[in-house]
């Protein structure tokens, strides 16, 4: 069944990695919004959308609609979603689902008034390394997680004029309030953090946690790396396990082999040498390693009431919660 959708928010992260997204998954793109007339009409044309609105109200009542998806700031995510559910339809919200986690409640008490579903945009359960490492994770032979480290960098990209680290707070890190217990099996229980701030606007940070099931971590991120480099490295430790993801694509599976230099007979083995994988970009195939598809896939099928994995706004309360202790921390 096809699903005819709303959208709110037509700028670049909209038009290039969420909007291309719903045809791939049967949706029918039947209105647009954007405050910036040139944005809307640029994602109408080349969508084949007739109707287009500057006003996100009007949208939402706009006739025939089955659901509402939008990409825009914290606090539009907030009264846009409200607005939507008090009209009985469900919503799709990118990451961070408010500005505050108290906002995220009400959208999550809406989404139960109305009983209807709220998709939350953390594509990072999605990216092609992490959910190869969340499968190997959940294998017996893994074992319980022991341990989690992630690098998560950014530059000072987030600023204009003036520093705030608000925007790099909400649009990044976010995802690993969201990431990190997701690929631990439980949420944090506790944290500490040490921080270095060498120029406004250029921070480094090291948040220390350990989860309720007693897996420990660190995650480092800030803004003082160039977005033109990699960035991004996780390693999930076992006992006489660990699983590494490198830039999102790269995934390696370390077991418990023997040492091989004093066998002549060595060879690899499938039980216990490395296991590695590397996507081939050179195949004719739409790739989706950053995961947006595969989002918006299981986003869609919440959307219609189906079965989902999709992230729900309990997820976005709980990340929302985690970020407010952590930025807390840096203070």
């Amino acid at each position: 069944m096809s699903l005819k959708i709303g959208w709110i928010g037509c700028g670049r992260h909209a038009s290039q990695m969420l909007l291309p997204q719903l045809g791939r998954n049967d949706v029918e793109i039947a209105a647009v919004c954007d405050l910036d007339g040139e944005a809307a009409g640029r994602a109408a044309r080349q969508y084949g959308v007739k109707d287009v609105y500057a006003d996100y109200r009007e949208l939402i009542a706009h006739k025939g609609l089955d659901a509402i998806g939008m990409a825009v700031g914290p606090d539009l995510h907030h009264a846009a979603a409200i607005e939507a559910l008090g009209r009985g339809l469900p919503v799709f919200l990118e990451k961070p689902p408010a500005a505050t986690s108290r906002g995220a409640q009400e959208i999550s008490a809406a989404s139960r008034r109305a009983g209807k579903a709220v998709a939350v945009g953390f594509m990072k359960r999605y990216s092609t390394g992490n959910r190869i490492a969340r499968n190997v994770l959940q294998k017996p032979e893994f074992g319980p997680v022991l341990g989690i480290t992630g690098t998560y960098m950014t530059a000072p990209t987030y600023f204009a004029g003036e520093v705030d680290y608000t925007g790099f707070f909400l649009h990044h890190c976010v995802h690993y309030m969201d990431l990190i217990p997701w690929l631990a099996g439980a949420d944090f229980a506790e944290m500490a953090l040490r921080k270095v701030e060498p120029a406004p606007g250029h921070l480094l940070f090291h948040l220390n946690f350990s989860c309720e099931n007693e897996a420990i971590g660190t995650i480092v991120m800030g803004t003082v790396q160039s977005r033109g480099t990699p960035m991004e490295t996780i390693q999930i430790m076992g006992d006489h396990a660990r699983v590494e993801v490198n830039n999102v694509i790269n995934v390696a599976y370390y077991r418990d082999p023997p040492f091989k230099a004093d066998d002549r007979a060595a060879s690899l083995s499938n039980e216990v040498d490395t296991l590695s994988w590397t996507p081939n970009f050179t195949a004719a195939a739409n790739e989706d390693h950053k995961g947006y598809n595969a989002l918006i896939a299981d986003a869609v099928a919440a959307l219609k009431g189906e079965p989902s994995t999709a992230p729900t706004i309990e997820d976005g309360v709980r990340a929302m919660g985690h970020l407010e202790t952590m930025i807390a921390l840096l203070d």
